[in-house]
């Protein structure tokens, strides 16, 4: 069994470190949880508006709702249940993109466009060197997916029609991967984008690395960070502000209550600066809320009010993804959990 493959598990069944008390530890800032009825582990999540969300998780569950929270509807695709989404994307209340990760063809795409009353598989994969572990939309026609290292590289998939087809993008314009280099697919959050540009994040090797393109994915850059990376260690989470300002959250999963160097903040999108007071735990998921950032993981969620810099903690539940729209934010995770954040 590979690393990556092993790790893929491991994120599924992390769960005897969590805090799982909602709990705030500031007063003024509190996730308020919704009732899901599931008991899905939801590491994909797509925030519409402060009224529609989309979430996705393990055993090919997705839900979907559309007043705050208030009710879900189980939404998946019926020929995923096997599978773990860990990524989606949704465009409004009724059309999204969903991936779900794994070796050969367990790593698909399926698209609705009826609220996901029914879906369409549009990609499999099948090549059984590559694992697809997150995608980005970079607006409504155009979306990549980003692919463990094939053949040395990291390998781009792209859709050019809002992810009813898919094309393996030729790999001359990506740099060379790193031993061990790879992506983890923990919060749909390891590839991003914003004002045209795309980012994605590494780590397993010997540097954690920030991919950057201003071509839909074509052509890449790549700029080492500060943030340590190993094995089970690197960048689980992106998140940009605009194409200067950006977050990575990251750490150890395995030692998730210490990563005193696990979060670092760019303001050219060319360096990368650790936070001068970190989250100092494990984070898998970023996000901005305007000027104001949210970072989630397993033992809590944090913020930062100034671009990256220092952060604060404000709850100790369990989340593994966050995203946010306008000022309001969603987080989910473990046991089905499923939290909004109003009025950032």
């Amino acid at each position: 069994m590979t690393i990556k493959r092993r790790l893929s598990i491991a994120l599924v069944t992390l769960a005897a470190v969590a805090i799982p008390s909602p709990a705030s530890a500031s007063g003024s800032t509190t996730w308020h949880l919704t009732d899901t009825g599931s008991s899905a582990r939801f590491r994909g999540l797509a925030a519409v508006s402060d009224s529609v969300a989309w979430v996705a998780g393990s055993a090919g569950t997705i839900l979907r709702t559309v007043d705050g929270g208030r009710h879900w509807s189980s939404v998946g695709p019926a020929d995923a249940a096997e599978l773990q989404f860990r990524d989606i994307e949704a465009f409004d209340a009724r059309h999204a993109v969903a991936l779900t990760i794994g070796s050969g063809t367990d790593s698909r795409i399926y698209t609705t466009a009826d609220a996901g009353r029914t879906w369409t598989r549009t990609f499999q994969n099948e090549d059984a060197a590559a694992f697809y572990d997150c995608m980005t939309f970079l607006d409504r026609r155009n979306g990549l997916a980003l692919s463990d290292p094939v053949d040395g590289k990291f390998r781009i998939l792209a859709t050019r029609d809002g992810g009813r087809t898919w094309s393996v993008l030729p790999a001359t314009g990506m740099p060379a991967a790193l031993d061990g280099e790879f992506a983890f697919a923990a919060s749909g959050t390891c590839l991003v984008s914003t004002h045209g540009q795309a980012y994605f994040a590494t780590g397993g090797g010997a540097q954690s690395r920030v991919f950057r393109s201003a071509d839909h994915g074509r052509t890449w850059k790549v700029t080492a960070t500060p943030i340590p990376s190993g094995p089970s260690a690197g960048i689980y989470g992106l998140a940009f502000r605009d194409p200067a300002h950006g977050l990575a959250v990251g750490g150890d999963y395995t030692v998730p209550e210490s990563a005193p160097a696990g979060a670092a903040f760019t303001r050219t999108s060319r360096t990368w600066t650790v936070a001068a007071t970190p989250p100092g735990e494990y984070r898998s998921g970023v996000a901005w809320a305007g000027r104001t950032a949210v970072a989630v993981g397993p033992t809590g969620s944090d913020l930062s009010r100034d671009g990256g810099r220092t952060w604060r903690r404000f709850d100790r539940g369990s989340f593994d993804a966050v995203a946010c729209v306008a000022h309001t934010c969603w987080a989910s995770g473990e046991q089905g959990r499923v939290a909004r954040l109003p009025h950032l």
